[in-house]
């Protein structure tokens, strides 16, 4: 459900940008006020709100709120470009910062790899970021407002799918069995 969750913001775009006949402004106010619903919830459901959620909100409502304001939907497309760049910044920086990069810190509890291991998983979600960035500018530059809004929902879905079964069958040759405890 969770995972469902997420998408929320998401697939309120899409479905706002298809009902109301692919209009875009209409579009960023649902991202925008799905995006406030999710953080509300959250926050009143468990307490919390995890951080992804807040840079989202923050840059929905900034590239959104321009969008909107400035009559001109060029500021939401570059949100998704912005959003992944920072993100492979992010990853790039968790080589060098602490002891551990920031895919070992998400995903050390689940599984024991080498560090090699992690450096290389770390780096290629870099690269994936920076990748689906230049490739959403790619698709909003060269291609129609329509064509874009597909992209991003089914092709930029599709092949993050696509990343993680190849991450995970190179996980698979690489994890390594934990030894078992003595009671």
């Amino acid at each position: 459900m969770k995972f469902l969750f997420d998408f929320f913001p998401l697939i309120a775009f899409y479905a706002a940008y298809k009902i109301y006949d692919n209009d875009i402004f209409i579009a960023t106010g649902a991202i925008m006020v799905a995006t406030t619903i999710q953080i509300t919830y959250n926050w009143l459901k468990h307490n919390k709100i995890e951080k992804i959620h807040v840079i989202t909100l923050v840059l929905v409502t900034v590239f959104g709120g321009a969008t909107i304001l400035l009559q001109d939907p060029v500021f939401i497309k570059w949100k998704v470009s912005i959003v992944n760049w920072l993100f492979g910044l992010v990853f790039l920086g968790s080589q060098f910062m602490g002891d551990k990069t920031i895919v070992e810190r998400m995903m050390a509890n689940a599984i024991t790899v080498t560090r090699p291991v992690w450096i290389k998983l770390n780096l290629s979600w870099a690269m994936f970021f920076f990748s689906m960035g230049f490739l959403n500018w790619y698709v909003f530059v060269n291609y129609s407002e329509s064509a874009w809004v597909d992209f991003k929902v089914y092709g930029m879905l599709g092949l993050t799918f696509a990343f993680v079964v190849l991450q995970g069958i190179y996980l698979s040759r690489h994890i390594q069995e934990e030894p078992a405890k003595e009671e």
